[in-house]
Formats: structure tokens, C-alpha cells, sequence
């Protein structure tokens, strides 16, 4: 049975947190960002954060490598003691952090040189970061128990607007597409116990968890390797699918589960291949996809540049049943803290 703490209404509150903060959207605020673009200011752009908000990074990421961007995503940690040198004019740095006051956040503000212009994504207004950068866009999740939930769907909300705009893409095509990620997800989420329900008979003996994805699908993939330890205490991985058939294939047995995130195009074609392959080695195995026969991995139709949002509801709802599974509340910390501050 799920224990309906925190954790569990935040994500229930989602739909009205990505609400929120498409209300919230507005084009002046990336206005000086989007000139600085046209009059070729910046040799690169470098895209930054830790944790879930890195992931959220990745979608981003590949919308700007696809229009000939010169594009850097890095863990803040990494920028900061590995590659500052990125850190000067010729950069428009885009920092994504859900607190804005993380340790690697604080220094990155820090160690950046002071003519680095700095676009932010944050869903809290009074932080270090907000007061800080030269262009912002506010997330309106509201408060959240601990693990990324709303912090998370909400930053790829404002991430894919920052995208468009950056990339001189029609904002109300942009504004069109995002809004039609609410309703659906109230739709999914409504039907929350059974989706959990369907799936805790799968999960009660598994021993390794792995969430894979290519492209897009890397973010939901990426997060999930981070939610399912945090949330459950259990042991999970977020991969790349093509990764896994080099190396973790030799860890393939019953107790093994692994969730497919489909993506589209030819990725969802070599997805299916990889869910049939790993059930033939003996493992168990479910896609991600539109045309999932179960309702819990059935994903909402939505347009591809809006799926990362949606494509992490299943994962949210395997966490939910991981949890059940073990007798605990989900989400519930013993030892970390919402805002990590240390390095």
C-alpha cells in the first residue's frame, strides 16, 4: 500500500505546478538574452546544474546541437574545478538549480568571470543565483518534500521556452505545444493507484533496476537513476540503451527489470528490439511509448519537443510501487537534505 506522504503529493501536484509556470512565461525576460544572440556575442553557450536539474539540461542540450549551436552541457561541479576557462564573455552560460543555493551553484557565481552573462532557471526568487543573473526565468512549483518532482517538469517547461526563444522559434507554437502537457498529465496522474497497483507483483523480487533511453529520452532516464535511489533506498541506474548492451548485459537474470523509454524514430524501433532481447536473456523488460499496451507505461500524445515532460510520470509511478513493495513511505530522507551544501 502506498503511503501518501509528501513526496506522493507532490508529484499529484504537478499538473498544477507546470500550470503555474506556463502562466509565468514571458518573452521580455529573455529579451536582452535573445539580442546578445542575433549580434553574435557568444562563441558558445555552456549549460550547467547538478542533479535532476542537470538532466533537465539535456533536451536543451540537443535542440541547440541540431541547429548548429556550439553547445557545452557540463555538472556545474566539473565546470567549476575542471573547465572554469569557459567562463568569460565569449560564453552565455544557462545555469538551471531548483534551490539556486546549492554548493556548486554558489562557487560557480564565484569562480564565473563577472562579463560571463548568466540566463538562470530557478524556482526560488530570493536565491543566490536569481539575484545574481543577468536574465531569469522563475519556476512556479511552489515548496516540495525532497525528491525532484515539480522542480524537475517545471524546469523542462522553462528550458524548452528558453530554447525556442534562444533559437528564434515562434513562442506561441512554444506556449501551444507546452500547454498541451497539462492536461494530459492530470489525465495520467488521476489513474495513479492503478498504474502503481499494476506494476508491484513485477517489482517485489527485483534485485537491479535500470531506466534506459537515447536522445531526449536520456533526461527522463537520467533523472530516474537519481528519484528511485532517493525515493526508495533501492539501487537503480538511468542509462543510455546503448550502453547497456556494453557492459551491464552480462548482469542480465530474472530478478533484473529494466524500463525502456521508447523516444521516437528510429531510437523506438531499436527500443522495442532491446525490451524483446533482454526478455529472451532471461530478464524482464517494459517500453515507454504512445502505444504501450499497459496504462502505466502508456505515454500521453503529446509533440516530441514536449515528451521529456511526460516520459517521467512512469518513473515516478515505478518509484511509488518500489516503495509500497518495501513497506516504506516513499521519498521520505533519513540522510540527505533538500538543498545539498557541500561539494
Amino acid at each position: 500500500m502506498v503511503i501518501e506522504g509528501g513526496y506522493w503529493r507532490d508529484i499529484l501536484a504537478q499538473p498544477a505546478a507546470l500550470a503555474d509556470t506556463l502562466a509565468g512565461l514571458d518573452a521580455a525576460a529573455l529579451a536582452d538574452t535573445v539580442k546578445r544572440c542575433r549580434d553574435g556575442r557568444f562563441h558558445r553557450a555552456v549549460l550547467t546544474g547538478m542533479g535532476g536539474s542537470y538532466w533537465a539540461l539535456h533536451p536543451m542540450h540537443l535542440a541547440l546541437l541540431n541547429r548548429g549551436w556550439n553547445s557545452i552541457l557540463l555538472e556545474t561541479s566539473e565546470l567549476i574545478h575542471v573547465l572554469p576557462g569557459l567562463l568569460d564573455s565569449r560564453t552565455l552560460l544557462v545555469v538551471c538549480s531548483q534551490s539556486g543555493r546549492s554548493a556548486e551553484i554558489v562557487r560557480l557565481l564565484d569562480v564565473k568571470q563577472a562579463n560571463c552573462f548568466t540566463a538562470a532557471i530557478t524556482n526560488t526568487p530570493d536565491s543566490p543565483l536569481a539575484g545574481r543573473a543577468d536574465a531569469l526565468i522563475l519556476t512556479r512549483a511552489g515548496e516540495e518534500f525532497t525528491v525532484s518532482s515539480k522542480t524537475y517538469v517545471t524546469a523542462l517547461m522553462a528550458l524548452k521556452w528558453m530554447a525556442d526563444a534562444l533559437l528564434d522559434s515562434s513562442l506561441e507554437r512554444s506556449r501551444d505545444e507546452l500547454s498541451q502537457v497539462v492536461p494530459v498529465a492530470a489525465a495520467y496522474l488521476r489513474d495513479w493507484r492503478s498504474h502503481v497497483q499494476s506494476v508491484e507483483p513485477d517489482l517485489r523480487d527485483v534485485r537491479d533496476l535500470f531506466v534506459l533511453g537515447r536522445g531526449a529520452s536520456l533526461a527522463a532516464a537520467g533523472v530516474a537513476g537519481l528519484i528511485i535511489k532517493e525515493s526508495t533506498h533501492l539501487h537503480g541506474e538511468g542509462m543510455s540503451a546503448a550502453a547497456f548492451r556494453h557492459g551491464p548485459w552480462e548482469m542480465i537474470h530474472p530478478a533484473l527489470y529494466a524500463l525502456v523509454l521508447a523516444g521516437d524514430g528510429e531510437g523506438a524501433t531499436l527500443a522495442l528490439r532491446l525490451v524483446q532481447d533482454i526478455v529472451a536473456a532471461g530478464g524482464r523488460a517494459a517500453i515507454v511509448s504512445e502505444d504501450a499496451r499497459e496504462s502505466l507505461f502508456r505515454l500521453p500524445r503529446v509533440p516530441a519537443s514536449v515528451r521529456p515532460i511526460v516520459e517521467i510520470l512512469p518513473v515516478e509511478m515505478l518509484t511509488l510501487a518500489l516503495a509500497s513493495v518495501a513497506g516504506r513511505e516513499a521519498g521520505r530522507f533519513e540522510r540527505a537534505t533538500k538543498v545539498t551544501t557541500a561539494e
